[in-house]
């Protein structure tokens, strides 16, 4: 399919800082804002069943991407989805235990990749969910899709579950890197063509999701995080040149600048244990940077949220920036503090 143009006739301030310009206030979005701290979604998940019904029901999907957008004048709308539908698209059986969370089946612990059956048929309703969400979406609100980044989507893959260290994946890593390397492959393969399928079907730009990246010694991180995002980013751009990509590596501390410098995404996203003044000093002064509140100060509000957010803002006054939570906002996030957090930002409401 061909790529669709991008409108340059309409202004998207997220989109605009993502190619480099300083905007005042900064465009805002928040991870995980269609989801769990909505009193909308969580009277819609009642009514439908459980979170993967939703996320493979396109008019459920694209109507819990666009509850938040109602309630709160933010500049992008997150894909309602899962980075574990790129193992499922590659065979892997998946489910969602309550309280628990995601269980891939059969771990790659006792299989091999040569044991599934693809099912790329299993990305079709995530297209049509962003079909649907490109349908209803102002014009200047920015469509952001997304991915989980190859290392992270492998570690779920190998231990068939989330872990605190990750370490079936980094032993496996250690002890068989030619077979972890096929499976990053494989990961990376079924990723380009998930990404390309989402821009293609209207999302303006996409982030890569390392939730697992601060687990890794500093030359595992090189092979395992920025080689495997840095083929990606090439990847993607040699289909899609006017793409925008936002990298996102939780953990990585002090390995943000190599991050930022091998992998060339457009921009970086910061978690909320990296002090935004040392990024600004270290990562090039044209980089996007997106971040990166304390998503736990958005809970307690007061004069911690508001001093945080000028904090951040302070820091980050000299370069394109967007701002954004340091990770997923959380359940208990009462919504009055999200008011006061976009009315902080000179978000009218």
């Amino acid at each position: 399919m061909d790529p669709k143009p991008l409108d340059q006739s309409v202004d998207k301030p997220l989109l605009a800082v993502l190619g480099g310009e300083r905007r005042d206030p900064p465009p805002v979005w928040m991870m995980r804002q269609a989801g769990r701290y909505l009193p909308e979604y969580r009277a819609l998940r009642a009514d439908k069943g459980g979170f993967l019904d939703m996320v493979y029901d396109p008019p459920s999907a694209a109507e819990i991407t666009l509850q938040p957008l109602r309630r709160f004048p933010l500049d992008a709308a997150i894909l309602f989805s899962d980075i574990l539908i790129v193992p499922h698209a590659l065979g892997q059986e998946l489910s969602f235990v309550a309280g628990e969370g995601p269980r891939l089946a059969p771990p790659l612990t006792d299989a091999s990749l040569g044991d599934f059956q693809p099912r790329m048929d299993r990305l079709q309703p995530i297209y049509e969910t962003v079909r649907r969400v490109k349908a209803e979406l102002a014009p200047s609100t920015t469509f952001l899709g997304f991915a989980g980044s190859p290392w992270t989507v492998a570690t779920y893959m190998v231990a068939g579950e989330g872990s605190r260290e990750q370490a079936d994946a980094r032993q496996l890593a250690y002890r068989d890197p030619g077979r972890f390397a096929a499976i990053v492959e494989a990961i990376e393969n079924t990723t380009l063509t998930y990404l390309l399928g989402q821009v293609d079907a209207g999302v303006d730009a996409v982030q890569l999701f390392d939730s697992w990246a601060g687990s890794l010694a500093p030359r595992e991180f090189e092979r395992w995080v920025i080689a495997p995002t840095a083929r990606l980013v090439e990847r993607l751009r040699a289909e899609r040149p006017q793409l925008k990509i936002i990298g996102f590596p939780k953990g990585a501390g002090g390995k943000l600048a190599a991050y930022a410098r091998e992998t060339g995404v457009d921009a970086l996203g910061l978690d909320e244990t990296v002090d935004p003044a040392w990024a600004h000093s270290v990562l090039p002064d044209s980089l996007p940077v997106q971040g990166n509140l304390d998503p736990l100060s958005l809970i307690a509000g007061g004069e911690p949220l508001k001093n945080a957010i000028r904090n951040i803002c302070d820091a980050l006054a000299g370069r394109p920036h967007i701002f954004n939570l340091g990770h997923g906002i959380q359940q208990t996030t009462p919504i009055a503090h999200v008011e006061t957090l976009l009315r902080l930002l000179g978000k009218p409401l």
